[in-house]
Protein backbone atom coordinates (compact mmCIF):
# COMPACT_ATOMS: atom_id res chain seq x y z
CA UNK A 1 0.00 0.00 0.00
CA UNK A 2 1.03 3.52 -0.83
CA UNK A 3 1.83 5.76 2.97
CA UNK A 4 0.56 8.84 1.65
CA UNK A 5 -2.92 7.16 1.27
CA UNK A 6 -2.82 5.25 4.20
CA UNK A 7 -1.90 8.60 6.08
CA UNK A 8 -4.79 10.63 4.62
CA UNK A 9 -7.31 7.75 5.10
CA UNK A 10 -6.44 7.90 8.63
CA UNK A 11 -5.94 11.15 9.70
CA UNK A 12 -9.14 12.64 8.16
CA UNK A 13 -10.98 9.44 10.11
CA UNK A 14 -9.26 10.36 13.45
CA UNK A 15 -9.94 14.40 12.94
CA UNK A 16 -13.48 13.89 12.09
CA UNK A 17 -14.58 10.83 12.85
CA UNK A 18 -12.78 9.23 15.64
CA UNK A 19 -12.28 12.24 18.10
CA UNK A 20 -15.51 13.25 18.57
CA UNK A 21 -16.81 9.56 19.14
CA UNK A 22 -14.30 8.69 21.57
CA UNK A 23 -14.35 12.36 23.55
CA UNK A 24 -18.23 10.67 24.32
CA UNK A 25 -16.81 7.57 25.41
CA UNK A 26 -14.54 9.34 27.56
CA UNK A 27 -18.09 10.74 29.44
CA UNK A 28 -19.16 7.41 30.17
CA UNK A 29 -18.13 5.99 34.11
CA UNK A 30 -17.45 2.52 32.80
CA UNK A 31 -16.10 1.21 35.53
CA UNK A 32 -14.43 -2.54 35.42
CA UNK A 33 -16.55 -5.08 37.44
CA UNK A 34 -14.04 -5.01 40.53
CA UNK A 35 -15.13 -1.26 40.98
CA UNK A 36 -18.49 -1.18 40.54
CA UNK A 37 -20.08 -4.26 42.10
CA UNK A 38 -23.71 -2.90 40.24
CA UNK A 39 -22.66 -2.44 37.22
CA UNK A 40 -25.37 -4.74 35.73
CA UNK A 41 -27.76 -2.00 37.53
CA UNK A 42 -25.70 0.76 36.36
CA UNK A 43 -25.67 -0.35 32.79
CA UNK A 44 -22.92 1.39 32.35
CA UNK A 45 -20.50 -1.50 30.48
CA UNK A 46 -23.38 -1.59 28.06
CA UNK A 47 -23.62 1.57 27.04
CA UNK A 48 -19.72 1.80 26.35
CA UNK A 49 -20.24 -1.19 24.66
CA UNK A 50 -23.46 0.39 22.53
CA UNK A 51 -21.64 3.61 22.10
CA UNK A 52 -18.63 1.97 19.97
CA UNK A 53 -20.71 -0.72 18.08
CA UNK A 54 -23.32 1.90 17.13
CA UNK A 55 -20.17 4.16 15.84
CA UNK A 56 -18.48 1.10 14.41
CA UNK A 57 -21.43 0.06 12.28
CA UNK A 58 -22.32 3.51 10.86
CA UNK A 59 -18.35 3.08 9.28
CA UNK A 60 -19.51 0.60 6.68
CA UNK A 61 -16.81 -1.56 6.56
CA UNK A 62 -17.87 -4.19 3.77
CA UNK A 63 -19.57 -7.13 4.91
CA UNK A 64 -18.77 -6.43 8.55
CA UNK A 65 -21.58 -7.88 11.35
CA UNK A 66 -21.63 -6.49 14.85
CA UNK A 67 -22.88 -8.60 17.72
CA UNK A 68 -22.99 -7.96 21.46
CA UNK A 69 -22.13 -11.34 23.45
CA UNK A 70 -23.24 -11.17 27.20
CA UNK A 71 -22.86 -14.86 28.66
CA UNK A 72 -25.60 -14.87 32.01
CA UNK A 73 -23.55 -13.18 34.85
CA UNK A 74 -20.82 -11.62 32.82
CA UNK A 75 -19.69 -8.49 31.59
CA UNK A 76 -20.80 -7.77 27.92
CA UNK A 77 -18.39 -8.22 25.15
CA UNK A 78 -18.49 -6.64 21.49
CA UNK A 79 -17.62 -8.71 18.80
CA UNK A 80 -16.93 -7.37 15.39
CA UNK A 81 -16.39 -9.46 12.22
CA UNK A 82 -15.17 -8.10 9.26
CA UNK A 83 -14.31 -10.63 6.02
CA UNK A 84 -11.25 -10.93 3.97
CA UNK A 85 -10.48 -9.28 0.80
CA UNK A 86 -10.79 -10.85 -2.35
CA UNK A 87 -6.96 -11.86 -2.20
CA UNK A 88 -6.73 -12.84 1.30
CA UNK A 89 -9.24 -15.42 2.30
CA UNK A 90 -6.72 -18.06 2.88
CA UNK A 91 -4.58 -16.25 5.55
CA UNK A 92 -6.77 -17.06 8.31
CA UNK A 93 -8.09 -14.62 11.19
CA UNK A 94 -6.47 -11.48 12.54
CA UNK A 95 -8.07 -10.87 16.07
CA UNK A 96 -7.63 -7.36 17.23
CA UNK A 97 -7.95 -6.80 20.88
CA UNK A 98 -9.03 -4.30 23.03
CA UNK A 99 -10.78 -3.16 26.33
CA UNK A 100 -14.03 -0.78 27.31
CA UNK A 101 -13.86 -0.75 30.86
CA UNK A 102 -12.36 1.47 32.70
CA UNK A 103 -10.20 2.11 36.24
CA UNK A 104 -11.43 3.60 39.00
CA UNK A 105 -11.45 7.97 38.68
CA UNK A 106 -9.41 8.74 41.85
CA UNK A 107 -9.06 12.30 43.01
CA UNK A 108 -6.59 14.98 42.55
CA UNK A 109 -7.19 15.98 38.67
CA UNK A 110 -5.75 18.68 37.65
CA UNK A 111 -8.43 22.04 37.69
CA UNK A 112 -10.18 22.47 34.47
CA UNK A 113 -9.85 18.23 34.00
CA UNK A 114 -11.79 15.29 35.30
CA UNK A 115 -12.18 11.88 34.69
CA UNK A 116 -15.67 11.85 32.80
CA UNK A 117 -14.70 15.40 31.04
CA UNK A 118 -13.12 14.83 27.92
CA UNK A 119 -11.11 18.04 27.50
CA UNK A 120 -8.55 18.68 23.97
CA UNK A 121 -5.48 20.60 24.88
CA UNK A 122 -2.74 20.65 22.93
CA UNK A 123 -3.17 17.89 21.13
CA UNK A 124 -4.08 15.59 23.92
CA UNK A 125 -7.50 13.80 24.91
CA UNK A 126 -7.75 14.22 28.30
CA UNK A 127 -10.09 11.73 29.99
CA UNK A 128 -10.63 8.20 32.10
CA UNK A 129 -10.14 5.52 29.46
CA UNK A 130 -8.88 7.45 26.55
CA UNK A 131 -5.60 5.79 26.25
CA UNK A 132 -6.38 2.58 28.46
CA UNK A 133 -8.02 1.76 26.22
CA UNK A 134 -11.26 3.11 24.66
CA UNK A 135 -9.11 4.48 21.37
CA UNK A 136 -8.54 0.80 20.84
CA UNK A 137 -11.65 -0.12 18.62
CA UNK A 138 -11.51 3.30 16.94
CA UNK A 139 -7.97 2.66 15.93
CA UNK A 140 -8.46 -0.77 14.98
CA UNK A 141 -11.50 -0.09 13.00
CA UNK A 142 -9.99 3.08 11.06
CA UNK A 143 -6.73 0.64 9.91
CA UNK A 144 -9.19 -1.79 8.70
CA UNK A 145 -10.64 1.31 6.99
CA UNK A 146 -7.67 2.71 5.69
CA UNK A 147 -6.69 -0.87 4.07
CA UNK A 148 -9.60 -0.48 1.59
CA UNK A 149 -8.58 3.36 0.89
CA UNK A 150 -5.36 2.30 0.06
CA UNK A 151 -6.65 -0.45 -2.26
CA UNK A 152 -4.76 -3.44 0.46
CA UNK A 153 -5.90 -6.59 1.24
CA UNK A 154 -6.71 -7.68 4.90
CA UNK A 155 -7.55 -11.37 6.28
CA UNK A 156 -10.70 -11.88 7.96
CA UNK A 157 -10.49 -9.71 11.02
CA UNK A 158 -12.39 -10.03 13.72
CA UNK A 159 -12.43 -6.92 16.51
CA UNK A 160 -13.12 -7.81 20.48
CA UNK A 161 -13.33 -5.70 22.59
CA UNK A 162 -14.31 -7.04 26.05
CA UNK A 163 -15.15 -5.40 29.38
CA UNK A 164 -13.01 -7.04 32.40
CA UNK A 165 -9.80 -6.41 31.57
CA UNK A 166 -9.01 -3.86 34.30
CA UNK A 167 -10.59 -7.17 36.61
CA UNK A 168 -8.31 -9.62 35.40
CA UNK A 169 -10.37 -10.32 32.52
CA UNK A 170 -12.10 -12.93 34.53
CA UNK A 171 -15.12 -13.99 32.05
CA UNK A 172 -13.02 -13.88 29.19
CA UNK A 173 -12.16 -17.51 28.71
CA UNK A 174 -15.73 -18.10 28.92
CA UNK A 175 -16.11 -16.17 25.66
CA UNK A 176 -13.06 -17.50 23.96
CA UNK A 177 -14.32 -20.53 24.60
CA UNK A 178 -17.88 -19.88 23.94
CA UNK A 179 -16.43 -17.76 20.41
CA UNK A 180 -14.04 -20.56 19.38
CA UNK A 181 -15.52 -21.54 16.17
CA UNK A 182 -16.23 -17.88 15.24
CA UNK A 183 -12.85 -16.94 15.85
CA UNK A 184 -11.65 -19.88 13.86
CA UNK A 185 -8.05 -20.30 12.64
CA UNK A 186 -5.97 -17.10 14.05
CA UNK A 187 -3.09 -16.65 12.46
CA UNK A 188 -2.39 -13.02 13.86
CA UNK A 189 -3.09 -11.08 17.01
CA UNK A 190 -3.10 -7.17 16.99
CA UNK A 191 -3.53 -5.92 21.00
CA UNK A 192 -3.83 -2.42 21.33
CA UNK A 193 -3.22 -2.36 25.06
CA UNK A 194 0.11 -1.38 25.32
CA UNK A 195 2.79 1.20 24.55
CA UNK A 196 6.48 1.91 25.47
CA UNK A 197 9.25 4.82 26.68
CA UNK A 198 8.60 7.79 23.76
CA UNK A 199 5.94 8.67 20.82
CA UNK A 200 8.87 8.80 18.29
CA UNK A 201 9.17 4.93 17.64
CA UNK A 202 6.49 2.15 17.17
CA UNK A 203 7.30 0.05 20.29
CA UNK A 204 6.30 -3.86 20.67
CA UNK A 205 5.89 -5.60 24.08
CA UNK A 206 7.57 -8.58 23.43
CA UNK A 207 6.85 -10.25 27.12
CA UNK A 208 4.14 -9.94 30.06
CA UNK A 209 4.94 -11.11 33.72
CA UNK A 210 2.61 -13.34 35.35
CA UNK A 211 1.46 -12.96 38.30
CA UNK A 212 0.07 -14.26 41.96
CA UNK A 213 -2.44 -12.70 44.05
CA UNK A 214 -3.56 -13.54 47.67
CA UNK A 215 -4.24 -12.67 51.02
CA UNK A 216 -2.23 -14.38 53.98
CA UNK A 217 -3.41 -14.16 57.52
CA UNK A 218 -1.93 -15.18 60.80
CA UNK A 219 -3.39 -15.33 64.26
CA UNK A 220 -2.01 -16.25 67.52
CA UNK A 221 -5.11 -15.24 70.03
CA UNK A 222 -8.56 -15.83 69.99
CA UNK A 223 -8.92 -12.01 70.76
CA UNK A 224 -6.70 -8.66 71.46
CA UNK A 225 -5.08 -8.39 74.22
CA UNK A 226 -3.06 -5.68 76.54
CA UNK A 227 0.62 -5.49 74.82
CA UNK A 228 1.85 -4.08 78.47
CA UNK A 229 0.09 -7.58 79.40
CA UNK A 230 0.57 -10.53 76.23
CA UNK A 231 3.87 -9.02 74.39
CA UNK A 232 6.93 -11.04 75.22
CA UNK A 233 4.53 -14.09 76.27
CA UNK A 234 2.96 -14.12 72.82
CA UNK A 235 4.71 -13.60 70.07
CA UNK A 236 3.02 -10.36 67.99
CA UNK A 237 1.26 -11.82 64.62
CA UNK A 238 3.49 -9.25 62.67
CA UNK A 239 6.74 -10.35 63.17
CA UNK A 240 5.00 -14.32 62.46
CA UNK A 241 4.28 -12.95 59.08
CA UNK A 242 7.53 -11.10 58.49
CA UNK A 243 9.90 -14.52 59.13
CA UNK A 244 7.35 -16.08 56.86
CA UNK A 245 7.95 -13.25 54.20
CA UNK A 246 11.39 -13.59 54.81
CA UNK A 247 10.98 -17.24 53.52
CA UNK A 248 10.07 -16.08 50.51
CA UNK A 249 11.97 -12.64 49.82
CA UNK A 250 15.09 -10.97 50.98
CA UNK A 251 13.72 -7.93 52.41
CA UNK A 252 17.56 -6.35 51.99
CA UNK A 253 17.75 -6.57 48.11
CA UNK A 254 14.45 -7.61 46.80
CA UNK A 255 14.97 -11.00 45.30
CA UNK A 256 12.87 -13.96 45.39
CA UNK A 257 14.15 -16.86 46.80
CA UNK A 258 11.81 -19.46 45.66
CA UNK A 259 13.25 -21.35 42.73
CA UNK A 260 9.84 -21.93 41.26
CA UNK A 261 9.47 -18.37 40.64
CA UNK A 262 12.45 -17.98 38.77
CA UNK A 263 13.59 -18.37 35.11
CA UNK A 264 16.48 -17.98 33.13
CA UNK A 265 16.26 -15.25 30.89
CA UNK A 266 16.76 -15.59 27.15
CA UNK A 267 19.70 -14.18 25.61
CA UNK A 268 17.41 -12.33 22.93
CA UNK A 269 15.27 -10.38 25.85
CA UNK A 270 18.31 -9.33 27.18
CA UNK A 271 19.38 -7.40 23.95
CA UNK A 272 16.66 -6.49 22.87
CA UNK A 273 16.36 -4.82 26.40
CA UNK A 274 19.59 -3.08 26.14
CA UNK A 275 18.82 -1.56 22.83
CA UNK A 276 15.88 -0.05 24.47
CA UNK A 277 18.14 0.99 27.31
CA UNK A 278 20.36 2.80 24.50
CA UNK A 279 17.58 4.71 22.81
CA UNK A 280 15.64 6.13 26.02
CA UNK A 281 18.28 6.48 28.82
CA UNK A 282 17.20 7.71 31.94
CA UNK A 283 13.42 6.38 31.44
CA UNK A 284 13.01 3.76 33.90
CA UNK A 285 14.95 6.16 36.72
CA UNK A 286 13.02 8.88 36.06
CA UNK A 287 9.92 7.20 35.14
CA UNK A 288 8.15 7.73 38.91
CA UNK A 289 7.72 10.69 41.50
CA UNK A 290 10.29 9.49 44.01
CA UNK A 291 10.22 11.20 47.51
CA UNK A 292 12.66 13.09 49.05
CA UNK A 293 15.77 11.85 47.91
CA UNK A 294 14.42 8.21 47.36
CA UNK A 295 16.48 6.34 45.01
CA UNK A 296 16.03 2.87 42.75
CA UNK A 297 17.13 -0.06 43.39
CA UNK A 298 20.28 0.54 41.31
CA UNK A 299 21.55 3.17 38.49
CA UNK A 300 22.13 0.43 36.37
CA UNK A 301 19.35 0.64 33.72
CA UNK A 302 19.70 -2.48 31.53
CA UNK A 303 19.00 -3.80 35.60
CA UNK A 304 16.31 -1.78 35.91
CA UNK A 305 14.43 -2.54 33.01
CA UNK A 306 15.46 -6.76 32.95
CA UNK A 307 14.22 -6.19 36.94
CA UNK A 308 10.67 -4.58 35.65
CA UNK A 309 10.59 -7.53 32.86
CA UNK A 310 12.06 -10.37 33.61
CA UNK A 311 12.55 -11.06 37.39
CA UNK A 312 9.83 -11.80 40.22
CA UNK A 313 9.16 -9.30 42.60
CA UNK A 314 6.85 -8.84 45.78
CA UNK A 315 4.67 -6.00 46.70
CA UNK A 316 2.57 -5.76 49.88
CA UNK A 317 -0.63 -4.02 48.40
CA UNK A 318 -2.75 -4.32 51.24
CA UNK A 319 -3.31 -4.81 55.04
CA UNK A 320 -6.08 -5.82 57.65
CA UNK A 321 -6.08 -6.16 61.37
CA UNK A 322 -3.84 -2.64 61.51
CA UNK A 323 -5.56 0.31 62.81
CA UNK A 324 -4.77 3.50 61.59
CA UNK A 325 -1.75 5.50 63.88
CA UNK A 326 -4.83 8.06 65.49
CA UNK A 327 -7.12 5.23 66.64
CA UNK A 328 -4.30 2.37 68.15
CA UNK A 329 -3.94 1.45 71.26
CA UNK A 330 -1.59 -0.16 73.05
CA UNK A 331 -3.22 -3.62 71.85
CA UNK A 332 -1.57 -6.83 71.30
CA UNK A 333 -4.29 -7.79 68.35
CA UNK A 334 -5.05 -11.29 67.73
CA UNK A 335 -3.86 -11.46 63.81
CA UNK A 336 -2.47 -9.52 60.84
CA UNK A 337 -3.53 -9.93 57.13
CA UNK A 338 -1.66 -8.99 54.25
CA UNK A 339 -2.66 -9.21 51.05
CA UNK A 340 0.43 -10.42 48.84
CA UNK A 341 1.19 -8.94 44.82
CA UNK A 342 3.58 -11.28 42.96
CA UNK A 343 4.95 -10.52 39.51
CA UNK A 344 6.24 -13.50 37.54
CA UNK A 345 8.60 -14.13 34.72
CA UNK A 346 7.21 -13.89 31.59
CA UNK A 347 7.74 -18.21 31.36
CA UNK A 348 6.87 -19.24 34.85
CA UNK A 349 4.64 -21.34 35.57
CA UNK A 350 2.13 -18.87 37.91
CA UNK A 351 0.43 -22.44 39.11
CA UNK A 352 3.72 -24.44 40.79
CA UNK A 353 4.83 -20.39 41.66
CA UNK A 354 1.36 -20.91 43.41
CA UNK A 355 2.32 -23.82 45.33
CA UNK A 356 5.88 -23.15 46.07
CA UNK A 357 4.28 -19.52 47.70
CA UNK A 358 1.66 -21.87 50.11
CA UNK A 359 4.34 -24.65 50.80
CA UNK A 360 6.78 -21.76 52.39
CA UNK A 361 3.88 -19.61 54.11
CA UNK A 362 2.39 -23.30 55.80
CA UNK A 363 5.05 -25.14 56.93
CA UNK A 364 6.87 -25.12 60.66
CA UNK A 365 5.02 -22.06 61.26
CA UNK A 366 6.64 -19.67 64.18
CA UNK A 367 4.60 -20.76 67.65
CA UNK A 368 2.21 -22.98 65.82
CA UNK A 369 0.64 -19.72 64.73
CA UNK A 370 -2.64 -20.11 62.56
CA UNK A 371 -2.38 -19.21 59.00
CA UNK A 372 -4.84 -18.87 56.75
CA UNK A 373 -4.38 -18.30 52.97
CA UNK A 374 -7.42 -16.97 50.75
CA UNK A 375 -9.81 -19.58 48.84
CA UNK A 376 -9.55 -18.13 45.58
CA UNK A 377 -5.71 -16.90 45.18
CA UNK A 378 -5.14 -15.60 41.61
CA UNK A 379 -2.55 -17.11 39.63
CA UNK A 380 -2.11 -15.74 35.92
CA UNK A 381 0.61 -17.18 33.35
CA UNK A 382 2.72 -15.02 31.40
CA UNK A 383 3.42 -14.81 28.12
CA UNK A 384 6.74 -14.85 25.70
CA UNK A 385 5.93 -13.23 22.12
CA UNK A 386 7.25 -16.39 19.15
CA UNK A 387 9.46 -15.37 17.03
CA UNK A 388 8.76 -13.13 14.36
CA UNK A 389 7.89 -14.59 10.69
CA UNK A 390 9.64 -12.57 7.90
CA UNK A 391 6.79 -11.04 6.86
CA UNK A 392 6.48 -9.28 10.12
CA UNK A 393 9.89 -8.22 10.24
CA UNK A 394 10.11 -6.26 6.81
CA UNK A 395 6.56 -4.93 7.97
CA UNK A 396 8.07 -3.66 10.91
CA UNK A 397 11.11 -2.62 9.15
CA UNK A 398 8.64 -0.35 6.55
CA UNK A 399 6.18 1.09 8.96
CA UNK A 400 9.48 2.04 11.17
CA UNK A 401 10.88 4.08 8.09
CA UNK A 402 7.78 5.17 6.50
CA UNK A 403 5.54 6.13 9.69
CA UNK A 404 7.92 6.98 12.31
CA UNK A 405 11.14 7.44 10.49
CA UNK A 406 13.08 5.43 13.33
CA UNK A 407 13.24 2.15 14.20
CA UNK A 408 10.83 0.31 15.98
CA UNK A 409 12.02 -1.25 19.67
CA UNK A 410 10.54 -4.11 21.28
CA UNK A 411 10.74 -4.15 25.25
CA UNK A 412 9.08 -6.65 28.23
CA UNK A 413 6.33 -4.88 30.00
CA UNK A 414 6.18 -5.41 34.00
CA UNK A 415 2.42 -5.82 34.00
CA UNK A 416 -0.11 -8.52 32.49
CA UNK A 417 -2.76 -8.83 30.03
CA UNK A 418 -4.22 -12.13 30.65
CA UNK A 419 -5.63 -12.08 27.15
CA UNK A 420 -2.03 -12.46 25.46
CA UNK A 421 -1.55 -15.42 27.94
CA UNK A 422 -4.69 -17.55 27.00
CA UNK A 423 -4.22 -16.83 22.76
CA UNK A 424 -0.66 -18.05 23.32
CA UNK A 425 -1.76 -21.04 24.52
CA UNK A 426 -4.78 -21.73 22.24
CA UNK A 427 -2.71 -20.59 19.13
CA UNK A 428 0.77 -21.34 19.52
CA UNK A 429 1.47 -20.55 15.76
CA UNK A 430 0.13 -16.99 15.46
CA UNK A 431 1.93 -13.98 14.78
CA UNK A 432 1.49 -11.43 17.80
CA UNK A 433 1.85 -7.70 17.54
CA UNK A 434 1.36 -5.85 21.24
CA UNK A 435 1.45 -2.58 20.92
CA UNK A 436 -0.16 0.69 21.26
CA UNK A 437 -0.19 4.10 21.76
CA UNK A 438 0.56 4.52 26.09
CA UNK A 439 3.41 6.60 26.87
CA UNK A 440 4.86 6.40 30.19
CA UNK A 441 3.57 9.59 31.11
CA UNK A 442 0.17 9.00 29.64
CA UNK A 443 -1.10 9.09 33.47
CA UNK A 444 -3.25 5.57 33.00
CA UNK A 445 -4.64 4.32 36.50
CA UNK A 446 -4.25 7.63 37.93
CA UNK A 447 -5.30 11.41 37.33
CA UNK A 448 -4.60 13.38 34.00
CA UNK A 449 -4.87 10.10 31.86
CA UNK A 450 -4.54 11.45 28.12
CA UNK A 451 -4.14 10.04 24.68
CA UNK A 452 -1.33 11.64 22.37
CA UNK A 453 -3.95 11.88 19.29
CA UNK A 454 -0.93 12.56 16.78
CA UNK A 455 0.71 9.17 17.99
CA UNK A 456 -2.60 7.33 17.94
CA UNK A 457 -2.90 8.01 14.16
CA UNK A 458 0.62 6.99 13.63
CA UNK A 459 -0.05 3.49 15.19
CA UNK A 460 -3.43 3.22 13.50
CA UNK A 461 -1.08 3.74 9.79
CA UNK A 462 1.34 0.96 11.63
CA UNK A 463 -1.61 -1.60 11.97
CA UNK A 464 -2.67 -0.75 8.46
CA UNK A 465 0.12 -1.37 6.85
CA UNK A 466 0.96 -4.63 9.27
CA UNK A 467 -2.68 -6.28 8.17
CA UNK A 468 -1.54 -5.74 4.39
CA UNK A 469 1.84 -7.20 4.78
CA UNK A 470 0.14 -10.12 6.99
CA UNK A 471 -2.47 -10.69 3.65
CA UNK A 472 0.20 -10.82 1.22
CA UNK A 473 2.66 -13.67 3.53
Amino acid sequence: MEQKSVRESVVSAWTNDVVPSLSGLVEIPALSPAFDADWATTKHLAAAVDHVRAWIAGRGLPGAKLEVVELPGRSPLLFVDVPATPGATDKGTVLLYGHLDKQPPVGGWSEGLGPWTPVLRDGRLYGRGAVDDGYSGYAATTALEAVHAAGGEHARAVLLLETGEESGSPDLPAYLEHLKEKLGAVSLVVCLDAGGSDYERLWLVNSLRGMLHLDVTVRLLGAAQHSGLASGVVASSFRVLRQLLDRIEDSATGEIKLPELKVEIPANRRGEAKDVVEVSPGTLRGMFPLAGDATTVTDDELELLLNQSWRPTLSIIGADGLPKPPEAGNVLRESTTLTLSFRLPPTADASAALAAVRRALTTDVPYGAQVELSEHAQAENGWNAPDEAPWLSEALRRVSDEVFGRPHRSVGMGGSIPFMGLLGEKYPDAQFVVTGACGTDSNIHVPDEWLNLDYAQQVTQAIAHILDAHARG
